[in-house]
């Protein structure tokens, strides 16, 4: 792969979340625990929705989606961290770090769009209540939830192209626990200048343009929960929104964070940190903001599993 693409870096050396011996137990426990819970917590959301049918709604069909992208986000960098900390090896492959950018990228492209589509549908829901089963029809959802893991996979096809045709001649040292673009950039030594536009017209399109049509959605919600005039309606209807627009200022800040100014992230370590938000933690707590606030969800997850959710 490496000879292929003119390049004299065959591997990668990655480095752990810490340098520092006396806390590798601890990082071995944290993001094995992470790993696990995001599992469990997402696949038993996808569970749920699909044995459920009172759930075979628009909201919970994105949910679902959600949990999947989760589900891969986690697999595609957790496993590899705990390999590195647990000693056995520090080294990733050439080929195997393009394909963790590949399914990185694709995973972070599509839940920004899927951020935004779920915000549409709080809106419909909330905004246009008589029309919501003609605006959000089973084909319809089924149309956009589709387009978001096409256009992201196109997006991420590209941005891996372009990474593929870069000579990496040395240092071949990756500060960092996965493979992300920002800092593969930084170590090539041929011209970046196609791969640094293309990165800002993904910006753009994924966080500039999903951010304001889902900041538009929230501005319609909130104005149409201000019209309410009884508390219990107020309240009932930003309890429908409450756990979406908590997930995502979380993800956002992030992804901001890492990609939109990656000058920001001057400190390897605050990099390193953000990272495992949107990697590990966000994945992990998803779940739990979605069924904590959620009766539908509890009341499925009982139906499936009677015995140890009494």
């Amino acid at each position: 792969m490496a000879e292929s693409n003119h390049s004299t870096v065959v591997e990668f050396v990655m480095q752990g979340s810490s340098e520092n011996l006396r806390f590798q137990g601890f990082f071995i426990v944290l993001f094995f625990f992470l790993y696990l819970t995001a599992l469990a917590g997402n696949g038993l959301i996808v569970m749920a929705i699909c044995l459920n049918p009172a759930l075979q709604t628009p909201m919970y069909f994105f949910l679902s989606n959600l949990a999947i992208l989760d589900i891969v986000c986690t697999s595609t960098v957790l496993p590899k961290l705990l390999e590195n900390l647990l000693g056995k090896g520090s080294t990733i492959s050439y080929g195997g770090c393009l394909t963790q950018l590949f399914f990185l990228t694709w995973i972070l492209g599509a839940e920004l769009l899927l951020l935004a589509i779920m915000a549409y549908d709080r809106y419909v829901a909330i905004c246009q209540p008589l029309h919501y089963h003609t605006l959000m029809s089973k084909p319809l959802c089924v149309l956009m939830a589709g387009s978001m893991w096409v256009i992201s996979g196109v997006d991420s096809s590209v941005h891996t192209g372009l990474m593929a045709r870069l000579t990496f001649c040395g240092p071949n040292h990756i500060p960092h626990f996965l493979c992300e673009i920002p800092t593969l950039l930084q170590l090539a030594c041929s011209p970046t200048t196609l791969n640094s536009i293309m990165i800002v017209i993904a910006d753009v399109f994924f966080g500039v343009v999903n951010f304001l049509l889902t900041m538009l959605s929230y501005a319609f919600i909130i104005t149409s929960i201000l019209r309410i005039r009884s508390a219990e309606g107020k309240r009932r209807a930003f309890s429908t929104c409450s756990s979406h627009l908590l997930v995502v200022c979380m993800y956002y800040s992030t992804v901001i964070y890492t990609y939109i100014f990656p000058a920001a992230g001057s400190s390897m370590e605050n990099g390193k940190v953000v990272a495992v938000m949107y990697t590990a933690v966000s994945p992990t707590l998803n779940p739990l903001i979605y069924t904590l606030r959620n009766k539908d969800v509890k009341v499925a997850l009982r139906r499936v599993f009677p015995t140890f959710l009494k």
